[in-house]
């Protein structure tokens, strides 16, 4: 780390403050790092790196804020919410070209799908507060009610894949809870998180509610996963890294959310609609391959392994890989040269072990940087790296089935559980094999569909916990039953 008086930069025309954002006002520090754009590796800012001190502060702040906050009415806190969802709205397109420049991924996605979900994480949280009042119900003449009660200050800690839309995911509930956040941004794409303390504060939320300390997980995150005044923890990225946070935070007994890695199948049946199957397969390129949801593994029944596969390699082959500023670009390059040595890692090992490249395989030269093919491999040994272990990166298997059995068996063959994903032209199979399908989202028939309302989280080692609705309710409340004796109560 070095030391930088900067404080503001201009990315893309949009000026971004490089502080931190503490108790309402930008916070310098003594150390800062590098933010290096993964599409030429060029440094685009100097971010101030925080540390205990600034956590410390950060929680202060927070702490300082809640009583107010979370004594605010909720059609009041409501209001500022929805005030926070137009400024986002508002300001969409200079968020839309930072987040690109800061992380690598495609503008127009950022344009037409990305940006209207990041308003909308605050605008559908904030209406539905209207959904936690019940009637009072009764219990052998007692009257009980159920509330749900802010819990205090929540850590968001947000991975670099969709820094913006997931961070705002878990702070959208946190505050219309009534709590207070401190949010930690990735290092690896932490500017768009600056732009949304600009938006909050303009938005009139009140000072010290919203917080960022920007760091490494080293020097930022530990102490914040540590901390006492830490009420709620939620946390999106690495098993390992989980395992890391929870003996952190265990303490201080802090309930955890965690949205984690995952290997997630794509299973194809002979009866499924052709098309859509090939379809399905290539759209898993989408952000690299950078999608902890992506069904990475495709297992195609054998009748029409070979006629699928050559379809999804002709398919596969009409993908534009290119700067993703560029409206023609289907996909772009990796977050980092760390990342990118890691996902070749994966490939050459499973080349080794006997997997064979039928479409790329290493890094795309033309465009040099951190450009990586589009890749899909067969052969794959069962049970080895590439088909159990997380890639991250544009990097598809193919293997084949014969039957319900095997197909879920094969489906099933991993310590993750987030998501899967069932082509099948049958409704009595999409029955049968969904239900066993373990897995915390399945999609049949198509992908990547997801209602805010609905649970959202993994089993086994894709993490602990649902969000999502009344789900993000429980998890950031502390949910209350009262009961009143029957002598003396009014209506």
């Amino acid at each position: 780390m070095t030391t930088a008086p900067i404080e503001c930069v201009t990315v893309e025309g949009v000026e971004v403050d490089t502080r931190h954002w503490i108790d309402g006002q930008r916070v310098a520090s003594e150390s800062t790092f590098d933010d290096i754009s993964p599409i030429d590796e060029t440094v685009i800012a100097t971010i101030h790196a925080g540390g205990a001190k600034e956590v410390d502060a950060a929680v202060a702040a927070a702490q300082a804020a809640f009583p107010a906050w979370a004594g605010l009415p909720r059609a009041e806190r409501a209001e500022i919410l929805r005030a926070v969802a137009a400024g986002i709205d508002e300001r969409a397109e200079d968020l839309a070209r930072v987040e690109t420049r800061d992380n690598g991924s495609l503008l127009r996605s950022h344009r037409r799908g990305v940006m209207p979900r990041v308003g909308n994480n605050f605008r559908f949280f904030a209406d539905y507060l209207d959904s936690l009042d019940h009637p009072d119900g009764d219990i052998r003449g007692h009257r009980e009610r159920v509330s749900y009660d802010p819990a205090g200050v929540a850590a968001i800690i947000t991975p670099w894949n969709a820094p913006l839309m997931l961070a705002t995911w878990r702070i959208g509930p946190a505050l219309a809870a009534g709590n207070t956040v401190v949010a930690k941004p990735p290092e690896w794409a932490p500017l768009t998180a600056s732009l949304l303390a600009d938006i909050t504060k303009k938005a009139g939320l009140p000072d010290g509610v919203f917080n960022v300390v920007q760091g490494t997980g080293a020097e930022a995150g530990a102490p914040l996963t540590a901390h006492p005044g830490i009420r709620r923890l939620s946390f999106t990225g690495s098993v390992p890294t989980a395992g890391v946070i929870a003996k952190a935070a265990a303490p201080n007994i802090v309930p955890l959310s965690f949205e984690l890695g995952g290997k997630s199948p794509l299973v194809v049946f002979a009866d499924s609609d052709f098309e859509l199957a090939v379809s399905l397969a290539v759209e898993q390129f989408d952000n690299s391959g950078q999608v902890c949801l992506g069904a990475f593994r495709i297992l195609v029944e054998d009748s029409i392994a070979e006629r699928f596969t050559e379809a999804v390699l002709e398919r596969a082959r009409a993908v534009v890989q290119g700067d993703p500023r560029d409206e023609a670009t289907d996909m772009s390059c990796l977050i980092s040269r760390a990342h990118f040595e890691k996902v070749d890692g994966f490939v050459r090992r499973a080349v080794a072990a006997g997997a064979r490249p039928i479409l790329g395989g290493g890094p795309n030269t033309e465009l040099g940087h951190l450009y990586y093919r589009p890749t899909i491999l067969v052969d794959a040994e069962p049970g080895s790296e590439i088909l159990t272990e997380e890639v991250f990166g544009p990097v598809l298997t193919i293997q084949t089935f014969a039957g319900e059995e095997q197909a879920i068996e094969l489906a099933n063959n991993t310590r993750f559980g987030l998501a899967a994903t069932l082509v099948t032209g049958d409704p009595e199979r999409a029955e049968r094999v969904s239900a066993r399908l373990n897995a915390g989202t399945v999609w049949v028939n198509c992908f990547f569909v997801r209602d805010l309302g609905a649970p959202f989280g993994g089993n086994g080692q894709s993490g602990i916990g649902r969000e999502g609705g009344i789900y993000s309710f429980d998890f950031y409340t502390d949910v209350k039953n009262t009961v009143f004796a029957p002598n003396g109560w009014t209506r």
